[in-house]
């Protein structure tokens, strides 16, 4: 059993989503060794865009690319709401989180944001068409084993390998035959929905004018008499994506909705279909919206994160955010973590739950709340009349409320604060900063 002081683990991270990426990026600046596995052969990033502000950029100021991802970004003010009949409600003002915490919101395009985090990992330290089969361990060390017949040993494997994924299903395989696995963490994955998402080519700005306009328009428009509802980014960039189920799939969906009307500012008849004629169909993604909070994110030298744990509906926004808040913390607590073996690594495996458990309910709350606008029960109705017509003081207080979460990486130059509003203090940051700074008067003293 290793008893070094500070000896730094071996890390093994199976999923190179978002949440996986940042968690390399962040153990390359550090210096803790580490390999990323994922078991698609090539980049193929799902989604179209999102939302990138205060909670996330300091991080990106620590990690130095925060002018690269502001020069992908369009700075966001407000979301506009419509009924089916693009009659509009009264827009929510985002404009108050600058003056919380010195950032704006900004809209991304996901595969360009993507590919910032992508860059930050060494090539060669991220192995693709690498599938997972099973997981082994012992007191000093665990193993991933892989469809290829391939075997690498580590001190840690991480899960950030999604909704459905096959680190937390061979976990809970462990747990259940020893009948340790809470019966809540043995259920199905629940979803609500189903989700049609994409890119358009590089528009026109002469036939769509709203692409001129430096602000972003972000426009929601509420089915009322059809089972859908949808969501509008103004997209000004081009990029790769691909489906998740099949072209099929998402084929007949674009034909169930094409002739949705949607607003686009200009005062022109549009519809959906409009903007499926102008999209390319590799770029357009059917994908379930799947949401839980698993109990269970933690068993000897393996720990979950992001959609591995707490798969979230995109209503909200923050199932990106909460993936890469886990990966803060997580190499916050690995950096710092004194030795290799067993007891300490479930000590901060048990200080990561801790710390980010509470955060990640909030956003799970919040995000069903938002979910429920778009039904058409009386609940929906109720939260949809309180959003659109909330006072501005009160609407001030709730946006204070989603920017405390404002974590910093310990281990690498702190970024100072900024606004009114002062974040919740996290503990895997203040213990990483305080080894961090002890290594720095060791160096200075040297």
């Amino acid at each position: 059993m290793s008893t070094t002081t500070n000896e730094k683990p071996t890390v093994l991270i199976v999923g190179a989503g978002l949440g996986g990426l940042l968690l390399g990026a962040l153990l390359e600046k550090s210096g803790v060794p580490y390999n990323i596995f994922e078991r698609a052969a090539a980049v193929k990033p799902l989604g179209s865009a999102m939302s990138v502000g205060p909670t996330l950029l300091p991080i990106f100021q620590q990690l130095g690319i925060y002018d690269d991802i502001i020069s992908i970004g369009k700075y966001i003010t407000h979301t506009e709401i419509f009924k089916e009949s693009l009659e509009p409600y009264r827009p929510t003002d985002h404009r108050p989180v600058e003056e919380f915490t010195g950032y704006g919101q900004y809209i991304v395009a996901r595969p360009k944001f993507y590919d910032i985090i992508l860059r930050q990992v060494p090539p060669e330290k991220i192995h693709f068409g690498k599938r997972v089969l099973n997981i082994s361990e012992d007191e000093n060390k665990a193993t991933i084993h892989l469809s290829n017949n391939e075997m690498y040993e580590g001190d840690i494997v991480v899960g950030a390998d999604g909704a459905y994924s096959a680190v937390r299903q061979r976990m809970y395989e462990q747990l259940k035959a020893k009948g340790r696995l809470p019966k809540e963490d043995q259920e199905d994955l629940p979803f609500s929905c189903t989700c049609l998402v994409g890119q358009t080519e590089v528009l026109d700005p002469e036939e769509f004018p709203c692409i001129k306009d430096p602000i972003c328009q972000f426009r929601v428009i509420l089915g009322e008499d059809r089972p859908f509802t949808e969501a509008m980014e103004q997209r000004f960039r081009n990029s790769e994506n691909s489906g998740e189920w099949g072209a099929a799939p998402a084929q007949t969906m674009c034909d169930e909705t094409r002739n949705y009307s949607v607003q686009l500012g200009d005062g022109k008849k549009r519809t959906l279909g409009d903007l499926y004629d102008l999209t390319p169909k590799e770029l357009i993604s059917k994908v379930m919206l799947e949401e839980k909070v698993f109990k269970t994110w933690h068993y000897g030298r393996t720990v979950l994160m992001g959609d591995a744990c707490h798969k979230l509906n995109p209503s909200g926004g923050h199932g990106a955010v909460t993936a890469m808040h886990d990966a803060i913390a997580l190499a916050n607590l690995i950096y710092a973590v004194p030795t290799t073996n067993s007891a300490d690594l479930i000590k901060i495996f048990e200080e990561y739950q801790k710390e980010r458990l509470p955060a990640v309910n909030e956003s799970f709350n919040n995000s069903q709340l938002m979910s429920k606008i778009m039904d058409r029960g009386i609940e929906g109705a109720i939260i949809l009349w309180l959003y659109t017509n909330i006072p501005f003081w009160l609407w001030r207080l709730m946006l204070a409320k989603t920017v405390r979460y404002r974590p910093q990486v310990g281990f690498l130059p702190n970024i100072p604060l900024k606004g009114s509003v002062t974040p919740f203090k996290s503990p895997s940051e203040f213990k990483a900063r305080a080894l961090f700074e002890q290594n720095l008067k060791s160096v200075t003293s040297v």
